[in-house]
């Protein structure tokens, strides 16, 4: 099959969140696969800076924006990748330096970029006019969120029969379905589309042009980046107001959990760590990271009391202020060590500050994103925390078990798919891997971090459990073979669509 991503991140160009880890990583477990695919994305002012190498293509684009046209080109990359034909997949980008080359993907300081729409009708246009310029020969386009929702939209439409795109297939990929792209409803004029799709059922949403809609109105497929969170988008909350629209899709909605790159995440060859360990080597491995950790974040070193790490956006979707209260509470009464690294909502920043200042001993807070300390949190902590109020995939829970870090997560969307609440029942299978609660509190946040620390208490239960952590496979060959049996499913539908 002959794949081409559309997104507008993808690590190490440009990335804001797991929609880069997926767009980076996915296409190459492809390529290894034996797929043929390739990438094409903005050209931000982040993939120019990111020192991997860009050239001309030569091709130049010429794009209806409402009524004018606005130039862009073309530039090639690649992504690198171990054991990928060519040495690498090869990615495009769409260069505009009036939409493109600002100093963030998508705001600053808080604010969507007015233009917003107007830079993605470019895009997801330079994306069509791209492919027959390249002579792609496409099977199928896999979009991916808000910002590429109108490309299904216009092979649906405008090019539908036109060559070469009449028999092209599209998936449509949510990855977070609270970010929708939801816009004026005179952008809908910029979109070169006729009001006629303006309506409820197709990109009207309260009023507005909801590119997201459009995206899983106009797709032959839609899928989200866990089984359980497919389901929970399906209904009020988490349906966001789309609720409808993906009930009425049900049939050709799934959900493939992200992979992990064990090439990055890995402790046995980690070069951010104190020392590296595998399975065989973990207690002593992570003990010399959990000193090493503890020394680094101004705690004092002890070996047996309990580190709790953190590492995410300090904002109520990642449950933080559930951290933060069950912290006051157990600062006070507990010996457990807590290390946090992140930034978010200014009143989680003062929270925080005041709670490592008034406990220096027991909390330890860095407001900021280092991706080494990230990688240093996952290997020395002993348990990881993720009571989010939502979560469509999750990565740092998978990163934990390869590093036996025990995480305790709250049972939503991706975290439900991939950790196995410890009990006996679990842990006589071998299936425990982790501490799971469903009710959204700080009280059953308490009672499952109990419940872990009880576990901790005992030697032989906790080996168990960080044996059974690291030795899980969760890389992204087993979600790329889901996502190629998606394509063939999907491709096989178009065609027989199209005789009929």
């Amino acid at each position: 099959m002959n794949i081409l991503v559309a997104t507008s991140e993808a690590v190490p160009f440009a990335k804001t969140g797991g929609l880069g880890d997926v767009s980076g990583a996915l296409p190459i477990a492809l390529a290894e696969l034996g797929e043929q695919v390739s990438v094409i994305m903005p050209a931000f002012r982040s993939v120019k800076q990111c020192g991997e190498p860009l050239e001309p293509t030569g091709l130049e684009l010429d794009i209806p924006i409402g009524k004018k046209t606005v130039r862009g080109s073309l530039l090639k990359g690649r992504l690198p990748g171990n054991g990928v034909p060519g040495n690498g997949v090869p990615v495009y980008f769409v260069e505009q330096d009036e939409y493109f080359d600002r100093p963030e993907l998508y705001g600053e300081d808080g604010q969507d970029y007015k233009d917003n729409c107007e830079r993605f009708v470019f895009f997801s246009r330079a994306v069509i006019e791209a492919i027959r310029l390249l002579d792609l020969k496409i099977d199928l386009l896999h979009a991916n969120d808000w910002q590429t929702g109108l490309l299904p939209a216009y092979l649906k439409t405008e090019f539908s029969g036109v060559p070469p795109y009449e028999q092209i297939a599209t998936l449509f990929t949510i990855h977070n379905l609270a970010y929708q792209g939801n816009f004026w409803h005179w952008d809908m004029l910029l979109t070169g589309l006729d009001w006629k799709y303006f309506n409820w059922h197709q990109m009207e949403f309260h009023g507005n042009l909801n590119l997201m809609k459009t995206g899983l109105a106009f797709a032959d497929a839609i899928n989200t980046v866990s089984p359980r969170y497919a389901e929970e988008i399906q209904s009020a909350p988490l349906g966001c107001g789309l609720e409808g629209i993906l009930q009425h899709r049900r049939e050709v909605l799934s959900g493939i959990i992200n992979g992990v790159s064990y090439e990055t995440w890995n402790p046995a060859t980690d070069t951010h760590l104190a020392t590296n360990y595998g399975p065989e080597t973990a207690e002593a491995g992570k003990a010399a990271c959990k000193a090493a950790l503890q020394q680094e974040m101004g705690l004092p070193v002890n070996a047996q009391v309990p580190l709790l790490g953190f590492v995410g956006r300090l904002v109520e979707q990642k449950g933080i202020d559930l951290i933060a209260g069950v912290m006051q509470q157990w600062a006070e009464t507990s010996e457990a060590q807590w290390v946090l690294l992140g930034t978010g909502e200014p009143k989680y920043h003062e929270l925080l500050k005041q709670l490592a200042e008034r406990f220096p001993t027991k909390v330890a807070v860095q407001l900021a994103y280092s991706d080494p300390l990230a990688h240093r949190i996952e290997a020395g902590c002993d348990l990881f925390l993720m009571p989010s109020r939502y979560e469509p995939c999750g990565l740092n829970q998978l990163y934990s078990l390869k590093y036996g870090t025990i995480p305790v997560v709250r049972a939503t969307g991706g975290l439900a798919d991939t950790i196995v609440n410890t009990n006996d029942a679990t842990l006589a299978s071998g299936e425990a891997n982790g501490f799971c609660f469903h009710d959204y509190s700080q009280l059953a946040l308490s009672e499952a971090l109990t419940r872990a620390l009880a576990a901790y208490a005992d030697k032989q239960v906790w080996s168990r459990l960080v044996q059974n952590a690291m030795r899980q496979d969760w890389s992204w060959s087993r979600s790329a073979q889901q996502y190629v049996q998606l394509y063939q499913q999907t491709i096989e539908r178009v065609k027989q669509e199209v005789c009929m």
